[in-house]
């Protein structure tokens, strides 16, 4: 009569202790998969006190919606995920931002970190070079923040000479095949900071 009691205590006791985990699991199931951790490709910010910002949020699924939020002073964020506004003041400021897909919603934090206006300048925008001689130059800039590089971006990709590149980190590569002139323009940015040169390449 005892064993049948305890096993009756038992059997009664299992369904509640399975339901008590399943009430933690289910909110799990209803976080985005993959990845389980960052939800977006970059959740960190670099931008320059009195310079409008132009950037945006880009999470991993496509079909994700976002909850508009205020990131810093002077900078907000729309549904879109795009940041406006000019910051205010310098500083790292960080906020939770709200990302859903369907009915399933999570947050993750998202940090702008917002440096002084330190004026900055290209350095050596002239690059000779030869005929079938590879290309190993570099584009920079004197000032700025310091330890925050600036991004080149061609904004002609025509005005290139034939098999030149010039990457994101202002490197310029390739092997010229024909003599000649060319006068490429790039915008520099360093912190959302941003201005537009000419490179010229001569190639003999």
């Amino acid at each position: 009569m005892v064993a049948g009691l305890g096993m009756c205590a038992l059997t009664s006791a299992v369904p509640s202790t399975l339901l008590s985990v399943g009430a933690q699991v289910a909110p799990m199931s209803a976080q985005f998969s993959d990845p389980p951790a960052k939800r977006l490709v970059e959740d960190v910010f670099y931008v320059t006190q009195g310079i409008e910002v132009a950037d945006r949020l880009l999470p991993f699924e496509d079909d994700v919606t976002i909850t508009p939020a205020d990131l810093a002073p002077g900078v907000t964020m729309d549904a879109s995920g795009r940041l406006h506004g000019t910051p205010r003041r310098s500083g790292t400021f960080a906020a939770p931002v709200r990302l859903c897909r369907g009915q399933d919603c999570a947050e993750q934090q998202v940090t702008v970190v917002v440096l002084p206006n330190v004026p900055w300048r290209p350095s050596g925008l002239t690059f000779p070079g030869k005929v079938g001689v590879r290309y190993d130059e570099q584009l920079a800039v004197d000032g700025g923040p310091a330890g925050v590089p600036a991004t080149f971006s061609v904004t002609d990709h025509a005005k290139l000479p034939e098999d030149v590149t010039i990457g994101p980190d202002g490197h310029v590569g390739g092997i010229p095949a024909k003599p000649g002139v060319s006068k490429v323009p790039i915008r520099i940015c360093v912190a959302g900071d941003c201005a537009g040169v000419v490179v010229t390449l001569i190639v003999v």
